[in-house]
Formats: C-alpha cells, structure tokens, sequence
C-alpha cells in the first residue's frame, strides 16, 4: 500500500507559557516539529500533511519551501478531529501513518515497524511499556494478548490505570476503514473531544486486527508539554546522539557535555573534548582533535587536524594537519590549506589561508588570499570595507607580514615580499623586497611625565582653562 502521513501540530501549548507555538519550540536549534518531519521523510511517503492550528500562519511559514501540504483545524476538537480535517485529501487505497508534531525522537525504523504491523485489515498502534504511566492512555488486551480497547487516563477505571503497557498516539491504518471510523466518533467523555483513540474499539468491533507495536524506549515516545519537559527531552536527545557517535568509534570525553545539533560524519579515532557543539553538517576526519568548548557549524575539517580549545567554526573547511586556536573564529568562506596554521584571537572571513601558512597572534583577515608559506605577523589587518564595499587584499607566495601592520585593501603583497613592522600598506608591495610606512621617530629629551595633582593645583588649572578666549593665565603668551 502507498503510504500517507499526517502530522498532528494543532496543539496550543499552554504549559510552555511561551508566544511560540509548541511545534516550533526548539530542540538543538531545531523546531520540535522538523525533527518529526524529518523522520517522516525518511519512510518516502506520497505525501506528507502537516495540520495545524494555534500560530496560525506561523507555523507553515517556518517550513516554507518544504514539501508539505498544510491542513488548517480551525477549532481544536481532539485529536480524532484534527485526523479528520486530512483526511479528504488521502485516497482510500493509501495507508496512513498517524504523527505528532511533539513527539520529535521516535525512530524512522520503528515507524518502519509500525507500518509493516498495519494492512488493508489490520490497525497498528504503537504503545510503550512506563514505569509511572500517570497521564497515558492504557492499552488494554484480552486474555489472548489481543488489544482490543485503549482508555485514557481520566476515563480509567483503578484496575485500568495499573495497567503499565501505554498508548503513545502513533498509529497506523488503511485510509478507508480510518474515514468510516472517524466518521462514527463521539465525544463523550471528560474533555468532549473526539479521541483518535477510540478508533480501536470501533476497528475491534469491525472485525479488523489490532497490532500494538512495543516501542523499545521511552525516550523515542517522549512528547513535550512544558520548558521542563523539553530540557529534559534536550538532555535525552544528547545521550542519543553522543551514544550514535562513539559506537561509530568516535572518543567523546564526556557524553553529558556534547551537543549535537545537525548531521555528523567522522572518521576514525576522532576526540570530542567537552562542551563540543557541532551544528548543520559536519564532516571531521581521520585522527581530527577538537579541543574544549568549541563550535563547528557548517564546516569540515580534513584528517590530523588539532582544533585548540574555544574556537568557532561557522562555514569553513579546513585542510589536513592544520592547526587551529585557542579562541580562534573562522567565518563563513574560510579556507584553510594543508599545514596552516591559524592562533589565538584570530579571525578569518572569507579568507584563503595557503599551505604551510601562518597567522598566529590577534589579526583578521577578511577577504583576503594567502599564497603558501607566508608567515602574517601579530596584530595585521586586512582593512578590506570602506563603509560601503569590501575589497580584496592578496598575499603571495612566501610573503612575510611584520607585526602591527595595515594592509588597506585592494591591495597586493609580491611573492617574498617583506612588510616592516608597523606598517599602513595602500599601494602594492613588489615581490622579494622590504616594504615599509612609517612617521619619523622623535625623541624629547627635556619632557616630563604629567604627575598626578593635587586639588589646589587641580582647581588652579581649571580655572586658567576657563579664561576667555581659552588663554591659560600660567602659559606664556
């Protein structure tokens, strides 16, 4: 059977005591909501139909440019009436696949399951078995082990409410018997909302069979309803994804402090040290260290790499065997070569540092290119913005930037070239000799240091400062 997939995203969120609506609320970086999303895409539904309510246009604007057919639940019914407001647009001979936008952790191989469990006579659920079920609907089987109601808490009896094996809302079902279903719900019960839920008795009473799939983990079900609960689904999703990185091989010093926030692929032996954030794409290679506190966005670091502790790494791609930081910033366009070298307080943006290049101590450069083994002196700037435009500043070949120097940009430093120390460089600098700017040096053999005052003299000055004219009464005319 073709495969459709509803996300249910209605939901208001009153507990997150937030003006953003729960869906969008974020879990590494991301929407609640993406992440679910992406799950989904991950199974090649026809289509994926997101519905949603509170926000209003908030929330498809968020995902614009998606591929998402987008339902408005203009009341907010339950969970059974917002299935119902999908459902015109799935054709019967579909199986629908039912999720939540606040469930964001559920794993595509599980749903895998779900659906697998699910035909054109049979409805799969999936439950999970809770320690502390309070708040859960309970799945409840006949003495056969077949599944034939599912109660929700408020509406449990005391000998229901001990039973452990928990609803978790995610079902899945062919599209014409869930529409006859739908079509029977009522709403009596202590909230007067149509439950999605009770689409098992009706498909029992159809003759239909009743599958609920065990989910493996309580973490993959865990749905969100205040800031609380959604720091505690933070902290489970960096266990899981630090746990995904070390069984690929990669040595995490402490797994309670990384932060994995996008997609990673490492090669072997990697180190994470701690309070590591890795965002977007990130590709690390061979044998690449990546010292404490540091963040990567974006960026891909080639094999033998040491990144020092407390860099930023947004948009760069570094090369083999570099060596980067501490508290180094690499800005979106940095491109770092074989064997460079980039050090403490050093920023580059836009930036191509060559092979065998260094930049080690507090200088930016910015949209600048540095030809191979040119050694950038402490304390040099690239001045490439004018107020309105950027300019390009090129280092060739050899080059070597003395400390302290300006490089006002477009401007080009020859191939061996030398600036002294110092220097405001405007105009190009030949290759294989010494370019310098700077005023002339002078000495004042009878000047003293100024002294600190006393409050008679302080007053004396202040009031010579005040005569008209600015004349001072104790300066010689």
């Amino acid at each position: 059977m073709k495969l459709s997939i509803v996300i249910l995203a209605a939901g208001q969120g009153k507990r997150m005591k937030s003006d953003l609506p729960k869906v969008l609320q974020p879990l590494a970086n991301r929407p609640l909501l993406q992440h679910v999303i992406d799950c989904a895409r991950a199974l090649e539904a026809e289509a994926i139909h997101v519905v949603y309510g509170h926000g209003g246009e908030q929330v498809p604007q968020a995902f614009a440019g998606q591929p998402l057919t987008w339902v408005r639940q203009a009341e907010q019914l339950g969970t059974g009436h917002a299935l119902m407001q999908a459902m015109p647009a799935i054709p019967d001979a579909h199986l629908v696949l039912v999720l939540y936008g606040d469930v964001p952790l559920v794993a595509s191989a599980t749903l895998r399951a779900l659906c697998g469990a699910a035909g054109e006579r049979s409805l799969a659920l999936l439950s999970v078995v809770l320690d502390d079920p309070a708040g859960y609907g309970r799945v409840l089987r006949d003495k056969a082990g077949s599944v034939y109601r599912v109660v929700e808490q408020k509406d449990a009896n005391r000998k229901e409410q001990a039973v452990r094996e928990c609803n978790t809302g995610l079902l899945a079902a062919p599209a014409a018997a869930l529409r006859r279903w739908l079509g029977k719900l009522g709403n009596e019960n202590a909230q007067a909302e149509y439950y999605l839920t009770d689409i098992v008795a009706l498909a029992v009473r159809d003759g239909y069979k009743v599958e609920a799939v065990v989910a493996t983990s309580a973490t993959e079900v865990l749905g969100v309803n205040d800031k609380a609960e959604l720091a505690e689904l933070e902290a489970a999703y960096r266990r899981q994804r630090a746990r995904e990185l070390m069984l690929a091989g990669v040595t995490v010093l402490d797994p309670a402090r990384l932060d994995v926030r996008g997609s990673v692929t490492a090669g072997r032996d990697v180190l994470l040290d701690v309070n590591v954030v890795l965002e977007g794409t990130v590709v690390l290679g061979d044998r690449v260290r990546v010292g404490a506190g540091c963040v990567l966005r974006d960026t891909s670091v080639a094999a033998d790499t040491v990144l020092h502790a407390h860099c930023v790494l947004d948009g760069a791609e570094v090369g083999a065997g570099c060596s980067v930081g501490p508290f180094a910033r690499l800005r979106p366009g940095t491109r770092l070569a074989r064997g460079a070298h980039v050090g403490n307080f050093v920023e580059l943006k836009n930036a191509t540092l060559g092979a065998d290049s260094k930049a080690n101590h507090l200088s930016y450069l910015g949209d600048t290119t540095v030809g191979t083994a040119v050694n950038v002196g402490a304390g040099t700037i690239t001045c490439n913005y004018d107020g309105a435009n950027k300019w390009p500043t090129v280092i060739e070949d050899g080059a070597f930037i003395g400390s302290g120097s300006m490089l006002v940009a477009p401007v080009t430093i020859g191939a061996g070239a030398t600036i002294g120390a110092g220097s405001t460089i405007s105009k190009p600098a030949p290759p294989g000799a010494l370019t310098l700017e700077r005023s002339r040096q002078q000495t004042l053999a009878h000047w003293q240091r100024p002294h600190k005052a006393d409050a008679a003299e302080r007053a004396h000055r202040i009031a010579g400062a005040q005569l008209p004219g600015g004349d001072r009464k104790d300066e010689p005319k």
